[in-house]
């Protein structure tokens, strides 16, 4: 993904670039369609595309529309179109022919899987030079095409078979040499009849994941190592059950606070919490590669390397990598007693059953972070939480199932029970951990795939289908992500934040971007 980033800046210094969680998104959510090419090991060329249907394709639209503003979310599984939003050579390789190469690749794409064609936007770069000399970019791309004028993105796109069937006005605004305007260039499937296209459907495939959620009571430990055994006893019992994946709760280390000879401050909590967590990094990192499981580490009060002090969930996963999350949205409770400050960036994290994401309770009430999730290719989000009452309880249970439904993803909860009475914000805990689905067909009927008893102590596991919710997002009854009105609300998150940085040849981006076209 850097490399993409940076290939991005050298091509189209003039454009914001893409941000790590854009790119995230277009290789998550159509693996099949996006494409590198490298050259003496260095990457100088990358296009992206996507499934999408002709009545969407091939009628007047804008980048940032179509492509659900970078991240291609709105990929159709039953798409008969590729369509193609970015194409990107490195100026310094373009005597090599990469971009007929990837042109052929995408080709290839669309002959095997029986589509009608390519449809993409393409840059008239010309155009700005000339525009006082001719009637509109309609007759602009006319003379192009006439032989008249000469335009070199155009006529690169002319000479690989591709027709205009028109010009899209304000496609990409900050495409100031196309003054935002872009050619609808289509390529005809020449071994598809248009007028009888096959119909698409997803097949009703196995992509059996299994979930297990660890409701964990709160009780006081004699040290840091029954503490470790504790957590490990789950961790063995899901790993028996051949789980995939164990999720703690929110906060399930402040048992490590209970052997303080006295009662601590917050600020000595915090303090004595953040000399434990590269010895709970590293025993989440042995028991997940020890027992082969992905490991959702609830989440841990710290504080981090720029001094603030965090929420975060570790995640060790059994390809012996980690990874943090931090809570974005702190509660009025953790901002008054521990002084606890939210992140500032939210991404998914790439498994081998696919990239999943992390919610830490009181973020699950926030959609944008959800949206955001999944627009990267979440389809599992876990969602550790920590709740005193029933009520506490239940705006993160009913906004986990809105999630669910408005996202169609998997929602897996894990909550504490029990109490700690010499530790502040332990002293009673209310939990009822489960794994919710959306609400169609192929689900639970409830949207309850499994749940465990109220403030029980206990695991509980499930097996959910991925492809259901391929299924459910391309033909269910409701299509919530592919019926999403990008013409007239999108999400923009600040510059800078959210997307795991930039890199540092390319100013920081909101993520609006559309380089190349086609």
């Amino acid at each position: 993904m850097p490399a993409i980033q940076r290939l991005i800046a050298r091509a189209y210094p003039e454009l914001p670039g893409y941000t790590a969680g854009v790119v995230r998104g277009q290789l998550n959510n159509f693996p099949e369609g996006q494409f590198v090419a490298t050259f003496n090991s260095k990457m100088v060329g990358y296009c992206a595309s996507m499934r999408i249907s002709g009545a969407i394709a091939l009628k007047p639209h804008d980048w940032d529309e179509i492509t659900g503003k970078g991240f291609g979310s709105r990929h159709d599984p039953t798409g008969n179109w590729l369509y193609g939003y970015e194409m990107c050579v490195d100026p310094k390789q373009r005597g090599l022919r990469i971009g007929q190469r990837l042109y052929d690749a995408r080709k290839a794409l669309a002959e095997r899987l029986d589509l009608s064609g390519i449809v993409f936007g393409g840059r008239m770069p010309g155009y700005s030079r000339v525009r006082r000399k001719v009637e509109g970019p309609e007759d602009y791309l006319k003379k192009v095409v006439e032989g008249k004028l000469r335009d070199p993105v155009i006529g690169f796109q002319l000479s690989n078979g591709y027709e205009p069937i028109g010009v899209l006005k304000n496609y990409l605004p900050e495409d100031k040499k196309s003054l935002g305007n872009a050619a609808h260039m289509v390529w005809r499937n020449p071994y598809v009849d248009e007028t009888s296209a096959p119909e698409f459907r997803v097949p009703r495939d196995v992509e059996s994941v299994r979930l297990a959620t660890c409701q964990l009571q709160a009780r006081a430990v004699a040290d840091f190592d029954e503490f470790v055994r504790n957590v490990e006893y789950f961790v063995d019992v899901a790993a028996d059950y051949r789980s995939d994946f164990i999720v703690f709760p929110e906060l399930f280390t402040l048992p490590l606070l209970s052997f303080e000879t006295r009662k601590l401050s917050p600020a000595e909590a915090i303090d004595a919490l953040t000399a434990y967590t590269p010895r709970i990094e590293k025993e989440l990192a042995r028991m997940a590669l020890e027992y082969n499981i992905n490991i959702i580490g609830g989440s841990h009060p710290t504080r981090t390397d720029d001094g603030d002090i965090q929420n975060v969930a570790y995640v060790a996963l059994r390809d012996g990598s980690t990874h943090a999350q931090e809570k974005i949205h702190p509660t009025p409770n953790e901002r008054y007693w521990w002084n606890i400050k939210g992140g500032d960036a939210i991404d998914v994290i790439q498994t081998d059953c696919g990239p999943i994401g992390v919610l830490i309770c009181y973020d699950s009430e926030f959609p944008e972070l959800a949206r955001r999730l999944v627009d990267q290719g979440a389809r599992i989000i876990f969602v550790p939480f920590c709740t005193d009452s029933r009520q506490g309880y239940l705006r993160v249970r009913y906004c986990s199932q809105a999630r669910a439904i408005e996202n169609q993803c998997f929602m897996v909860l894990s909550g504490n029970v029990g109490n700690l009475p010499n530790v502040d914000n332990m002293d009673i805990q209310y939990a009822q951990s489960c794994i919710l689905t959306p609400c169609d067909f192929p689900f639970a009927r409830d949207g309850i795939a499994a749940e465990a008893t109220e403030n029980v102590e206990t695991l509980t596991i499930s097996d959910v289908n991925l492809a259901d919710l391929t299924w459910a997002r391309a033909e269910g009854t409701v299509r919530n992500l592919n019926d999403r009105r990008f013409d007239l609300y999108h999400i923009e998150w600040d510059a800078g934040h959210g997307h795991g940085g930039n890199i540092p040849t390319s100013p920081p981006t909101s993520g609006s971007h559309g380089a190349g076209g086609g």
